[in-house]
């Protein structure tokens, strides 16, 4: 069956059965379970970034309007996914060794280790404001732990999801990793199936309307491009939450959520303010799940942290930002009519202090700062996802706890302070997917690091080895011999050996030798 419209073959839920079939049928072969196979799989990879960066740089640039740098260090794996793949390939075979484990005196005598095994046949969902490194880093933790993987790029990047797929498969094992492009109907095709895993991150396009939403899901129904339009992704991850549990799997969600900044007045501001503004409009303009979503800060010292952030913004911008070759431009032209609606509404467009200009044609908005935005606002109640920046009011900065814990919790939090106690209250009070002190989104880069969110910001983590757990199965092994086998676990069941069983689950050895000898407890 072809297309009329594009000619060519329609991906509908068959063709997603008959795709989930075919990478079971390599996985029941063993081939994804070598340590051959996923070592080819990471160095291909890695050459794939080095023979293509162009063409990457280019994808992107199409896409988002992004800076090469940016592309580059932050965005294409170019830097960050070079490095995930060659801590993969350097740590893999370690992380494949079983784990031994202690044994009690219940098993006598025994030996016991924990077994990373492939899960098997995983879906990743990827977004569009990191198109490359969100498609690919969760691969490089699937092929590492042995699994076949379908890549589900964001449509709202199209020209990233085009290259992917020719990638992929020019440079990878097409008969165990795939990429599936299109939009709500190709997702809901995959989504109806039974992966053994699901990773979703960031923003897709959705349903217009609410009731239709429980519908995308069915095979029962054909759902038509004109009822889709973009929706906040933490309602996405509830209706790829809701397939998953049709069969019951497991997922990692990877979301966002309003990420606050707590700037103290105790500090070298002009770092301050550069980290702030690499972390908000530095990471694609602030369309970044990570990026500062709002600012806390002493009402007696806003203002001159705004000054701070008016000059700094000049010095990387210029006087005019729309001209800038610096920053990413609005994605597409829903999600600036959205950005426009936050900064338009009555209560929030007089509070704008320094930007606001728009260029609806190019989809570029300045560098934006609101301050002393009403809590009631959309802007403060909705994530941006954009270059604006609210600026909250507090009396004492100790207030800034009650003002993030009043919300969900974000992916990230930030802290600039030289105030060792400030830090340590962040850290005890504060729950976020990742804190970062004196700095904003920079945990991103550490593999050490688990990279994942709490409640509303998502759940599950990944990066280096937090990847390959992800998507590993961690299988407990007990060995025991034909010797000492224990006679108190067989009928018939007296006292004594109810004794004896008590004192081995204890652990007791004085506890055992009582029991043998028939004394009861003191």
């Amino acid at each position: 069956m072809t297309s009329e419209v594009e000619n060519k073959p329609v991906f509908c839920t068959e063709s997603a059965k008959e795709l989930v079939k075919e990478l079971r049928a390599s996985v029941a072969t063993g081939k994804t379970k070598s340590y051959e196979w996923r070592l080819t799989q990471l160095n291909a990879m890695v050459k794939m970034m080095e023979e293509e960066e162009p063409q990457i740089v280019a994808a992107l640039h199409d896409d988002l309007s992004k800076p090469e740098l940016e592309s580059s260090i932050y965005e294409a794996a170019i830097a960050m996914l070079k490095n995930s793949c060659r801590l993969a390939v350097k740590n893999m075979k370690h992380w494949m060794m079983p784990e031994k484990a202690k044994t009690s005196l219940v098993t006598f005598p025994s030996s016991a280790e924990i077994v990373s095994e492939p899960l098997g046949v995983v879906l990743v969902i990827s977004a569009w404001n990191y198109p490359f490194l969100l498609s690919l880093d969760p691969i490089v933790g699937a092929i590492a732990a042995g699994n076949a993987i379908v890549l589900k790029p964001s449509e709202i990047a199209p020209a990233t999801s085009l290259l992917l797929a020719r990638l992929v498969a020019e440079y990878l094992d097409s008969s165990c990793i795939k990429v599936v492009e299109g939009a709500v109907p190709e997702t809901a095709a995959l989504l109806e199936q039974k992966w053994d895993k699901i990773l979703y991150t960031g923003p897709c396009l959705l349903l217009k309307h609410q009731g239709l939403v429980s519908l995308a899901l069915s095979t029962e129904i054909s759902l038509q491009r004109e009822h889709f339009q973009i929706l906040g992704n933490g309602r996405v991850a509830r209706i790829v939450m809701a397939a998953a549990a049709k069969h019951l799997t497991p997922v990692v969600m990877e979301l966002g959520g309003k990420c606050p900044v707590i700037v103290d007045s105790d500090i070298n501001l002009q770092v301050a303010t550069r980290r702030i503004i690499a972390g908000k409009w530095g990471c694609n303009n602030g369309q970044a799940c990570i990026s500062p979503d709002y600012i806390i800060t002493m009402k007696d010292y806003a203002q001159k942290l705004i000054d701070s952030f008016k000059c700094e913004l000049e010095r990387f911008y210029g006087k005019n930002p729309l001209e800038s070759k610096d920053l990413s431009r609005i994605v597409n032209s829903n999600h600036f009519a959205r950005l426009s609606k936050l900064l338009d509404e009555d209560k929030v467009s007089s509070k704008i202090i320094h930007g606001g200009e728009r260029d609806k044609e190019n989809l570029k908005i300045t560098p934006t700062i609101l301050l002393d935005v009403p809590r009631d606002s959309l802007i403060m109640n909705e994530e941006i996802f954009g270059p604006l920046l609210p600026v909250f009011l507090v009396d004492k900065v100790e207030d800034s706890f009650d003002v993030i814990n009043s919300g969900t919790k974000p992916l990230a939090a930030y802290l600039f302070t030289n105030k060792k106690k400030l830090k340590e209250k962040f850290v005890a009070t504060v729950s976020a997917g990742g804190l970062v002190i004196n700095d904003t989104t920079v945990h991103l880069a550490e593999p050490t690091l688990p990279f994942g969110g709490v409640g509303d910001s998502g759940m599950g983590a990944y990066h280096g080895k937090f990847s390959f757990d992800a998507f590993s199965h961690k299988k407990a092994v007990l060995y025991r011999g034909f010797a000492c086998d224990a006679f108190v676990r067989y009928p018939p069941y007296t006292r004594g050996k109810l004794g004896l069983l008590r004192a081995l689950f204890d652990g007791s050895i004085l506890g055992i030798i009582r029991a043998l000898l028939g004394w009861s407890r003191a």
